[in-house]
Parts: C-alpha cells; structure tokens; sequence
C-alpha cells in the first residue's frame, strides 16, 4: 500500500482556492484526501463562506474518508500531544489522528506541528 496522507484544514483551503504552487497541486491532486471530523468542522463554521467555496467543500468532503471518530487510542495520543507539545485542541487532535492511523500530515503549520517527533509532516508550500 502507497503512502497515505491527513490534509490540515489550511492545505484544504489552500488547494481548493488554487493558492498551493504546483508541487503542492500535484501532490493534492494525486491522493485519496483524507481528513479529520476537526477540519469539516473549521472549515463549515467559517463566517461569511460563499455558496461556491460551500458546495466546492462539500464536494472535496464526499470524496475524502473523514475520521469522525476520536476513539480511545486517538484520545490518549491527544492528551499526550497537549501535555506535551500544548497545541490547541482541534490540532492536538488532528495530529493525533495522523499518528494513530499512520498518516502523513499535510499542513502549512510548521511551527505548530514539526516538534512532534511521531509526526511526519509535509508542507505543500515546501516541495
């Protein structure tokens, strides 16, 4: 089985915005997305989203698995994350599920996220 990969809520945006440079499109084109409940959630309760970026998600989200479930092994791992790393819940949780399914993660969130040495992480905008 090929690599599999988590997509943070900003590379979703990213790519369905056409802001990613090429290397971050083609390699968003050519995955089967997979996405946390967490990003569904970030991105749908954005204030002010026009009806096209709506439908243009909604589609993105049909196509992708969502890992809606955040169960024993994803919790503990989140828990893990915040006590030690102390990112913010929805990316502790985002990180945690890219750990426990073992995925590589997808974001433009360096900063936040390459401290965590269990994680491996992939910046579209870095390729």
């Amino acid at each position: 089985m090929g690599k599999r990969y988590l997509i943070d809520s900003n590379s979703v945006i990213d790519f369905l915005g056409g802001k990613l440079p090429e290397p971050g499109k083609q390699l968003m084109s050519s995955i089967n997305p997979e996405i946390s409940v967490i990003t569904v959630i970030e991105i749908q309760s954005k204030k002010d989203i026009p009806e096209q970026e709506i439908l243009l998600f909604s589609s993105f989200v049909n196509f992708s698995t969502v890992y809606s479930d955040i169960d024993e092994e994803i919790t503990k791992t989140t828990i893990a994350i915040r006590k030690r790393y102390g990112l913010k819940t929805p990316d502790a949780i985002i990180a945690a599920t890219a750990i426990v399914k073992n995925l590589i993660l997808i974001s433009r969130k360096e900063k936040d996220f390459c401290r965590i040495n269990s994680l491996v992480l992939i910046n579209p905008w870095n390729l």
